[in-house]
């Protein structure tokens, strides 16, 4: 292999591992809410829920913060210093004796992922732009698809030998062993003369000059309504598995099957997104999850195995739809802001996550032994963003 090529690899390879953080933080907790909601609310199982979200918000309102320092301190000492609450959240969390402890180091956990997330995206905007920017943030994407494929079945071996705690520590050992390789192997990419101080009025500016775009503030609605309908069916995914269709113990290997089939939606992006255009591809997307959702819906009579198995197909398209969407889309959005790369990450994922939440909250939680509030709220958000897509200039 070419010495570039394997640079290429190994870059990708290692900011997919750090984005990786994110996912495994979420999908390796998901055969433990059962335990959790028995240890922490018994009273109200859907709390364990909250789980999920409280690291989601975190990682929202620290996203505000982690683009302005990329571009003040540079890109490797945001990302340690991210990774280093992170730790500290995973160790509070393993300690936590009430479901009030846990939400909080969750919620701190998700302030510390939002410097990884943000400053590997500016990274990549660093050395790429366009398409070929749009590719790479693709293949990451593909890895970021993946870990879930593996993380649920990993959360439920760590389970079986220590509880549900032992999955905290799993995060301090991920997490570092993907900090140590940032470190040892990738020099800074923004060289001092440009950054920018971390002074209000320069955030201000620098806000509003993101803000001001309304390339970007569409782009930003979009994703927040596609990651929002995702993160619904993922924070819903184990009650359904389990209450609806009588899956527990092979939860993990349906949902790790899952995963692998909807990351083919990353690999056909690669491939194509140079010929065809972000925008297009997009909006194609969309418009087939409001197919499928439609579809769902009337698949939902289905009795036994047969509504099982379309509910799974179901689930897949949405998978893939979120493969295909979200790397294009952060291209999309920072395509022009190259002088601003750190904190239009920040306002795009800081803003489409917070949004996603709202939308993904009262979805996970009107949970009512069906599908049917996931399903719907798939349909209409995927049916607005494509509407939306319609409005933006073509990249």
């Amino acid at each position: 292999m070419p010495q570039a090529k394997l640079k290429l690899f190994e870059f990708t390879a290692m900011l997919a591992f750090l984005s990786a953080i994110v996912a495994f933080a979420i999908d390796a907790m998901l055969p433990a809410l059962g335990e959790i909601a028995a240890e922490l609310t018994p009273d109200n199982v859907n709390r364990a829920q909250l789980v999920l979200t409280a690291f989601m918000l975190g990682m929202g309102l620290g996203t505000f913060f982690a683009g302005p320092l990329a571009d003040a301190l540079g890109r490797r000492r945001t990302i340690g210093w991210g990774v280093g609450l992170y730790i500290l959240g995973a160790g509070l969390g393993a300690m936590a004796q009430s479901l009030e402890m846990l939400l909080a180091a969750r919620f701190l956990q998700g302030i510390g992922a939002a410097g990884p997330r943000i400053a590997s995206m500016a990274l990549v905007r660093d050395q790429y732009s366009g398409r070929e920017m749009a590719r790479v943030t693709s293949f990451i994407s593909m890895i970021f698809i993946l870990i879930p494929a593996a993380a649920p079945a990993l959360g439920q071996l760590i389970i079986s030998f220590s509880g549900w705690r032992g999955v905290f520590v799993a995060f301090i050992v991920f997490s570092g062993g993907a900090v140590t390789w940032l470190y040892l192997r990738q020099p800074e990419t923004l060289a001092p003369e440009k950054r920018r101080p971390f002074r209000l009025a320069s955030l201000r500016a620098g806000a509003a000059e993101v803000l001001g775009s309304r390339e970007v503030r569409l782009y930003t609605l979009v994703l927040a309504l596609g990651f929002g309908q995702m993160f619904a069916l993922l924070s819903s995914a184990q009650q359904i598995f389990a209450e609806v269709y009588n899956i527990t113990e092979a939860f993990p290997s349906w949902f790790a099957l899952m995963a692998l089939l909807s990351g083919a939606g990353t690999l056909l992006n690669a491939r194509f997104v140079v010929r065809l255009g972000m925008r297009r591809i997009v909006r194609a997307a969309y418009a087939m999850q409001v197919v499928a959702a439609t579809l769902m819906l009337g698949a939902m009579a289905l009795p036994g195995g047969a509504g099982f198995v379309a509910f799974f197909l179901w689930a897949v398209s949405l998978f893939f739809m979120a493969g295909v969407t979200f790397g294009n889309l952060n291209a999309l959005a920072m395509q022009h802001m190259g002088h601003l790369a750190g904190m239009t990450a920040s306002v795009v994922m800081a803003v489409s996550t917070v949004l996603a939440v709202a939308i993904a909250a009262p979805i996970g939680l009107a949970f009512d032994g069906s599908p049917l509030p996931v399903v719907l709220g798939a349909l209409f958000a995927s049916g607005i963003a494509w509407a939306l897509m319609g409005r933006a200039t073509d990249i």
